[in-house]
């Protein structure tokens, strides 16, 4: 069952018009100029599906419960002792005119950013919810990725194609996870590949966060943070988007075209920090043991453990995007977490620069020129990106932190267990344990410390969540 911390219900009124100020500091608004709208109805009035035809491919898709904007629609069948993976991905690029209003609407928003009192959608929802998502039951157009895997889960040839598609069920990941155990032909390949693909990724030393989710929702005149261990499938599902991004950015880089998310591998002084603080939260870490195994086991139902990946977030820093050229460094190119190169290329509704990988991944893969909208496109890309994610951040970040004060705000003058992760002159940064809230304490504690504090503050008005050590 999912973790709830629910709040006092008369602070209801007070949180909506936080979450709102929240929004409006960001200057987010879900309406697109009347260009943009009326771009979007032209196109979804007549859409220009591709001529090849896969429609007769029993693909599905695993999502959210009520998700509409649907990216991905999954196929996997068995080749003689590997498998052949068909994962097709909304034909966004068909939707969305070069130098058009869309266009530049989605290049000053970037992603689709998540609010609680709404989301903020990259395309207009008349393209994204409707005429380009891959909704069951509806001919759609996609590019479908063709990957043919050796027994161990290895990728042996990619083919990618824009093809027409018919996604045959939307299915929810709990009953993706019961078709599994119910034992689904094709659903239970995708346990297999998936699993494969996680020995794969810790062959390489790949990490990976497998955080909860964590989702404000509201309950009559109730809001909670709610937070959901993932289910196995989810986890599966996973391997398969990245795998596709994986072979991706290895088209890519055989080009020297296109654009890559990249990370640095973390500075040893961070992961020594890290295993401090891990120490002090009482978990057991062998000093010969890689931190992505280390993430990988542990126990994601624990408390403990989510304060553990919260800390974990220091390793994973310095993301970025790399445009790639004649001149490009192949050190700086590894996506450190996946421990391989990586693009974005299979979320063109929600992510601006997957519509860019796209189309140069699906030139590239038929000898053909690359469009010289997405080649001129990357031009500034990665700093949208940048700028986009830093807002999105925020957004997540800002509104989990208003309703966690909310859910505190009667609890002035208790204490808490927690962890030092960060000491500066204007204050430290201490993890509480339970619940794994991150804020600001009044400790002269080393990081990686773990210290008894008190709540002294919790204003909603202002945001602030303040404790002292005991």
């Amino acid at each position: 069952m999912p973790a709830r911390h629910q709040r006092l219900t008369e602070t209801t009124d007070e949180l909506e018009a936080a979450l709102a100020a929240i929004r409006a500091e960001l200057e987010l608004t879900s309406e697109f100029p009347s260009e943009a709208q009326a771009e979007a109805g032209a196109f979804a009035a007549d859409p220009q599906l591709p001529e090849a035809d896969q429609t007769g491919i029993e693909f599905v898709t695993i999502d959210p419960p009520g998700a509409t904007d649907l990216d991905q629609a999954l196929h996997i069948e068995r080749d003689g002792e590997g498998f052949v993976v068909r994962y097709a991905i909304a034909d966004v690029p068909a939707f969305v005119a070069p130098g058009g209003a869309i266009d530049a609407e989605a290049r000053r928003r970037g992603q689709t950013m998540y609010a609680p009192d709404g989301r903020v959608p990259l395309h207009p929802p008349v393209v994204s919810e409707g005429a380009a998502s891959l909704l069951a039951g509806q001919e759609r157009g996609a590019y479908v990725w063709t990957m043919h895997l050796d027994a161990s889960g290895d990728v042996t040839e990619t083919t990618l194609e824009r093809a027409r598609v018919r996604s045959r069920e939307q299915l929810t990941y709990a009953q993706a996870q019961e078709r599994v155990e119910a034992g689904d032909a094709m659903l239970g390949l995708l346990e297999t590949v998936g699993e494969l693909r996680i020995a794969l990724e810790e062959a390489r030393e790949g990490a990976s966060l497998d955080m909860p989710e964590e989702e404000i929702a509201r309950e009559g005149d109730s809001f909670f943070i709610e937070r959901r261990v993932l289910l196995p499938v989810e986890r599966w599902n996973a391997q398969i988007s990245l795998m596709t991004g994986m072979e991706a950015a290895n088209l890519q880089l055989r080009a020297k075209r296109g654009i890559l998310r990249t990370m640095p591998r973390p500075p040893k002084g961070d992961v020594n920090r890290f295993r401090k603080e891990v120490r002090a939260i009482g978990e057991e870490w062998a000093e010969d043991e890689h931190y992505g195994a280390f993430l990988r086991r542990l126990d994601r139902a624990k408390p403990t453990t989510l304060a553990i990946l919260q800390a974990a977030r220091r390793l994973f820093r310095g993301a970025g995007y790399d445009v790639l050229h004649d001149g490009s460094e192949a050190s700086r190119l590894e996506q450190a977490a996946i421990g391989a190169p990586y693009a974005h290329t299979t979320a063109p509704l929600r992510r601006l620069v997957d519509r860019y990988v796209l189309a140069h991944c699906e030139a590239i893969a038929n000898g053909r020129e690359i469009p010289q909208w997405a080649a001129e496109g990357l031009t500034g890309l990665p700093e949208i990106m940048q700028r986009s994610s830093q807002l999105a951040g925020t957004l997540e970040r800002e509104s989990i932190d208003a309703v966690e004060i909310a859910v505190l705000r009667d609890r002035i003058g208790h204490e808490f267990d927690a962890v030092v992760v960060e000491a500066r002159k204007e204050g430290a940064t201490i993890q509480l344990i339970d619940p794994p809230t991150e804020a600001k304490c009044e400790t002269d504690a080393e990081p990686g410390s773990r210290i008894r504090v008190r709540l002294t503050e919790a204003d909603l008005g202002t945001r602030r969540l303040r404790f002292a050590q005991a």
